[in-house]
Formats: structure tokens, sequence, C-alpha cells
């Protein structure tokens, strides 16, 4: 049976009492159906994980006594940036699901010119806390204990004027294009990776990747949905180069 796994940020040193709050104590009592004694994972969401027993629990609160820390190896070698175009609702739901589980280190999501979504800050904001908890989420089911990095949204154009340095590949999906993803030389540990919305990358977009230094690479000979891209190149990345079986 698989050791539930449950996501509590900031530092808890072990032998120690960790009072829940009344969501988490929901989840685990009514969800979950824990009961007092039963055993679960803690992590903090910073790469540390610990052992932990449920000591006392109500309708509205829980007590874990915290154990013994334990060493996480589910994280990869290879750190892979997804900039994603933003789609809508859950399919954009699904990409940070499914990058999380693969592994992704960072996911930035970027407004561009064919998406359908236009957001304000404030909508922004609210989108970047939901794909947060759907990080978190994921990060309990595949045994995760690092959460990757989820910038706010912000319009393409932009990130390529302040994009993160020291990266030893950067690619842009582009269909028809004349490298595969698989033909690309191999990363040392670190990937950018570009993948468009719904509607795709305008041509001046592929030209500003040109020109920031991406390099366009195709999947295959198939047209993929944006999330099914996303899906696919993670895949990929991890199994040539990372540790992806």
């Amino acid at each position: 049976m698989r050791q539930t796994r449950l996501h509590i940020a900031g530092r808890y040193a072990a032998d120690s009492e960790l009072e829940l709050d009344a969501d988490k104590a929901h989840y685990l009592s009514r969800v979950l159906r824990l009961r007092v004694d039963d055993e679960l994972l803690l992590f903090d969401g910073e790469g540390s994980e610990y052992t932990a027993t449920i000591s006392r629990m109500s309708r509205s609160s829980a007590t874990l006594r915290v154990g013994m820390k334990t060493e996480n190896q589910a994280e990869s070698g290879l750190r892979v940036h997804l900039v994603q175009g933003i789609s809508r609702g859950e399919r954009m739901d699904m990409v940070v699901q499914k990058a999380t589980e693969l592994g992704v280190k960072r996911i930035t999501p970027v407004l561009t010119e064919y998406g359908v979504i236009k957001l304000d800050a404030a909508r922004a904001e609210k989108r970047r806390d939901h794909w947060q908890k759907v990080a978190v989420s994921a990060c309990e089911q595949s045994g995760r204990a690092r959460l990757p990095l989820i910038d706010a949204p912000v319009p393409l154009k932009t990130w390529f004027g302040n994009k993160p340095g020291q990266v030893d590949t950067e690619v842009i999906l582009k269909p028809g294009a004349q490298t595969p993803l698989a033909g690309i030389d191999a990363p040392s540990t670190k990937v950018c990776v570009l993948i468009g919305p719904e509607g795709g990358f305008s041509d001046i977009e592929f030209e500003d990747a040109n020109v920031a230094g991406f390099l366009p690479v195709s999947l295959g000979p198939r047209v993929l949905r944006t999330e099914t891209a996303a899906i696919a190149t993670l895949a990929v990345l991890q199994s040539l180069w990372g540790d992806l079986a």
C-alpha cells in the first residue's frame, strides 16, 4: 500500500509535534480516512522529508509527531525549465501536474500573441496560486520532496528580455522543424524548453526565439495538442538524459 505523503511548508525537527490547520486535518480524517497512530511522510517542498505519526485528531484539528528525516531520491539530475504558453483551464492544469510528475524544476507561464487567455495582475496571481496547489498535489502523488518553482505569468517578449542565463540547451517546439528533439546535443544538466499555447507561436515569436538562441525542434510528423506536447517533450528529455527508465 502506498504511504500517504503530505506537504507542510516550513522547517520542523525530528521528535517534535506539528499542529495542522483545519483544512489539512479534514483532508487526513475525512478524505484519506486516517486515524490516530497512522503513519505518513511529510515533506517541506525544499527537499526534506520526514516520517510522522498522527498523535491526536478531531474534526477540525490534528497533531503529528514528527519522526526521522528520510532521504528522498525522486529528483532528476536533469534540470528542466518549461516555458509554457498559457492554455485554457484544465489544459494548463494538466501541463503543471504532469510536468511536476516528470521532474520539471521550473515552470514559467507566458502570455503569447495567439494565446486565448488574458490575465490582469490580480487574476494572474490567482492562477499562479492555483497552479502551485496543483504542483503540491502532484508532488504528494509522485514522491517528490522539492516543489518546482512556478513563476508569475509574464508576456513572452518580456521573458525573452529577462531570461535566465547559464543554460546548456534552449529549444522551442516548432512543427516541421528539421531537428528532432532526440537529435540535439546531450545537455549536461540544464535545459530550457519553450512550448506554445493552443494557437501556437506567431512568426514574430519564432523569430524572437531564434534571436534569443533557441533551437527549433520537432517531436515527429504529427501536430500535438499543447498539453500533449509538454508531456511528450519532458518524457523524451528525462528518458534520454534524465532518470526516466
